[in-house]
């Protein structure tokens, strides 16, 4: 009899050591194994639904309160309006240079006044308008001549200062009294920078 105990105790407690065993690998409770690897519970191993680079994208308009799409929108509206103004600014210097060409073919006197080559002067012209696309060739021209008359008793009074005077707005009077001449004196001056240049238009080479 005292054999016969010993050998059932002895069962007992085997099975009780294999049924702690299977429970710690997790093949007591197939939910606990699942949930360990993230499929039962999201929350638990695995990434929760709707993280990520889709959902960050998805709701960067409600975080910014619609400022990211008012961004996106006027990005183009900005750079649409940067591309006309290019045009408008070639489409200024083209024209104006076409006049000059015609100014110069049909009235070469002008140049001769000047006493510079036609082509030199229209190279000049040309660097004037990368700077000024509204410079007409013939303030351009009266710049140049009111240079000439002027520079000697008036310094200040050059070209460049005068076509700086005219890409700020100003009038050719405006500018050069801003130089330094009288009223009086602004309109006498261009007077007869005036006269001058219909004189060498009427001339032919």
């Amino acid at each position: 009899m005292a054999g016969l105990l010993l050998v059932c105790l002895f069962v007992v407690v085997a099975q009780t050591v294999a049924s702690a065993q299977g429970r710690g690998r997790g093949g007591g409770n197939p939910g606990a194994g699942s949930q360990g690897r993230g499929g039962g519970n999201p929350g638990i191993g695995g990434r929760p639904a709707g993280v990520g680079v889709d959902r960050g994208i998805g709701t960067a308009s409600d975080r910014s309160g619609g400022r990211s799409d008012d961004g996106l929108a006027t990005a183009s509206d900005r750079s649409r309006g940067r591309s006309d103004a290019g045009l408008e600014r070639a489409r200024l210097m083209r024209d104006n240079g076409r006049r000059a060409d015609e100014e110069l073919r049909e009235r070469p006197g002008v140049a001769e006044h000047l006493g510079t080559p036609p082509g030199r002067l229209r190279e000049e012209y040309e660097a004037a308008l990368a700077l000024d696309p509204d410079l007409k060739f013939g303030q351009f021209v009266a710049a140049n001549v009111l240079a000439r008359n002027l520079g000697t008793r008036n310094p200040t009074i050059t070209t460049e200062a005068i076509l700086t005077g005219l890409r700020s707005g100003d009038s050719i009077g405006r500018t050069l009294q801003n130089l330094g001449l009288s009223s009086r004196e602004a309109k006498d001056a261009e007077r007869q920078a005036k006269r001058e240049i219909e004189q060498a238009r009427r001339r032919r080479s």
